[in-house]
């Protein structure tokens, strides 16, 4: 059945991808270079996030270092069946070796993933809002209710510790018992974690400065796509309906299907990009321009980080 519906979908829309690989095979050069750099400054933005958190914190990485932390974990992330879980792991092991506390590199990755993620919503919000969808506000609003919430949630129990204790005794107590091992097992370590967390305090400006770079992420990552559509002669769509579809596309993203949401992402932005005004030959041509960018290069570079970390670490 699934052969037959691929074949009825590829007769049918044949013409449109000839007409996408006639564009592709005759871009501007000019213009894909300069989606290639805004790709390169998207990754930058990423990793400079990261090094303004742990600066706050009161840690200092290089931001070589850094770069090359999120490249490589990009890759794992985006390729690997359960990838999150070894970018995470990967992150971690990485920021310990560079000399940052198992408190403040925990601390880092999960405010990181917090972070994106808010900047993706704000930033698809702010499309919305633009294209005079009045309903956005109230998005937004409701949103920013949520992050205050859990803030001041989170500093409520930053401030009063004690109140975890009972809880997480009891919570430590059930594993143990699945595990077999006595009740307070494990209880000094957890209890002189969150003993860390609680030392972590970060400045003001260094917070701002990382949510402005975890939104020029996206908006990055975003402007790499109009330059696709740009470069293959795609050019009639307004920057508010591009920056919609690009949302719809990376929302796709999240969808854990197969390794780097290939053809799930793919369709989602080809359907954005021919509902802001693009023809279907158009938007196939700008998407995969755009994923051979962000998807072959970038994880491309990334799995070559990966192996020059790992040999240097096998080194030390």
């Amino acid at each position: 059945m699934l052969v037959v519906v691929l074949g009825t979908e590829l007769i049918l829309g044949w013409p449109a991808l000839t007409e996408a690989y006639a564009q592709l095979r005759a871009p501007h050069w000019g213009w894909v270079g300069a989606a290639l750099a805004a790709e390169i400054v998207s990754m930058g933005t990423y990793a400079r996030m990261q090094r303004a958190l742990l600066r706050g914190a009161g840690t200092k990485v290089s931001v070589r270092r850094h770069v090359a932390m999120a490249y490589a974990a990009h890759s794992l992330s985006v390729t690997l069946p359960g990838g999150p879980v070894f970018s995470t792991s990967f992150n971690f092991r990485q920021m310990r070796r560079y000399g940052v506390s198992p408190a403040e590199a925990s601390w880092c990755i999960a405010l990181s993933g917090v972070l994106s993620t808010g900047a993706l919503v704000l930033v698809g919000s702010a499309g919305g809002i633009l294209a005079r969808n009045t309903g956005s506000w109230h998005t937004v609003a409701g949103y920013a209710a949520g992050a205050i919430a859990v803030t001041a949630a989170v500093r409520l129990l930053a401030t009063h510790p004690l109140w975890l204790d009972r809880p997480v005794r009891v919570l430590l107590g059930g594993v143990n018992r699945v595990r077999r091992r006595p009740p307070e097992h494990g209880a000094d370590r957890l209890f002189g974690f969150v003993t860390q967390l609680r030392a972590i305090r970060v400045h003001p400006a260094h917070f701002a400065i990382a949510v402005l770079l975890a939104c020029a992420n996206w908006l990055f990552d975003a402007l790499c796509l109009w330059l696709c559509c740009v470069a293959t002669g795609a050019d009639r769509i307004t920057g508010v309906h591009l920056l919609i579809a690009y949302c719809a596309g990376m929302a796709a993203a999240s969808i854990p299907v197969v390794p780097g949401g290939l053809g799930v992402v793919d369709a989602a932005l080809v359907l954005g990009l021919v509902a802001g005004g693009l023809t279907s030959a158009a938007a196939v041509a700008a998407v995969v321009l755009y994923r051979l960018i962000s998807f072959g290069f970038i994880i491309g570079a990334g799995w070559l980080v990966w192996l020059l970390l790992r040999h240097r670490a096998k080194r030390a």
